[in-house]
């Protein structure tokens, strides 16, 4: 009897470790709806829909995210998938881009020579401060840009973002640069190419339901170019 009481609280114990380590994995399911696609200070779209399927457990993630053009059939449709792990403020990922536009007249995803791909590979590190992160990105396979000596570039981009709070909103900073020459992202060399503002607060529809709405201005000094977007995101 004894060794049948022990089974069954070992039981019930392994089955409450598994409900509590299940309980620990996240799903995201969400989608924004903007009116300009602005990507690191580079216009890539007009108004777009960009979801959002991810799945998370103890710091890993696994996210699937993609942008189709809403009233411009000429715009590039994207589809990314990202590979990322969090530790306290440490991040560390993979991200495989994939464009409708790109090395394969084509368009295929399922295309992967190195010269004739619409794929991009980048990997990123970074770190939260709380106050403040900073991120680092570079391009290490497919279709990567080309430095001013037609080799390839590894195109990388840093950024810094300074999160705060002002009259009930959520509000962001960021500064963004392209450290080296490369016309994946129309640089020479150096160049400051983002520089944005964005303001997000939740919209209460229901007491169980609100919608986040964000606007935000982006500058490019590199190209001289400023953009104010305006979008809302959907999520269960």
């Amino acid at each position: 009897m004894k060794k049948i009481v022990l089974l069954a609280m070992g039981l019930v114990v392994s089955a409450t470790t598994l409900a509590q380590e299940k309980e620990k994995v996240e799903t995201t399911i969400a989608a924004d709806v903007v009116s300009q696609y602005v990507w690191r200070g580079l216009e890539a779209g007009s108004v777009s829909l960009q979801p959002t399927l991810g799945i998370g457990y103890k710091g890993l993630s696994l996210s699937a995210w993609g942008s189709v053009g809403l009233t411009d059939p000429a715009d590039t449709k994207e589809f990314d998938l990202t590979l990322s792990y969090t530790a306290g403020g440490f991040n560390i990922g993979i991200t495989d881009y994939w464009f409708s536009a790109g090395g394969d007249p084509e368009g295929r995803y399922f295309m992967y020579e190195a010269n004739n791909t619409n794929h991009v590979f980048e990997a990123n590190i970074g770190y939260d401060f709380g106050v403040a992160s900073i991120q680092w990105f570079t391009n290490f396979a497919g279709n990567d840009g080309l430095n001013k000596d037609g080799k390839r570039a590894y195109s990388s981009y840093v950024e810094a973002t300074v999160p705060f709070t002002l009259a009930t909103v959520d509000w962001s900073a960021t500064a963004g640069a392209v450290p080296f020459a490369t016309d994946f992202y129309g640089t020479t060399g150096f160049a400051v190419t983002n520089l944005s503002l964005k303001a997000t607060k939740d919209i209460k529809v229901t007491d169980s339901f609100s919608i986040p709405v964000f606007g935000q201005v982006v500058a490019n000094p590199c190209s001289q170019k400023a953009y104010l977007v305006f979008g809302f995101t959907l999520q269960p």
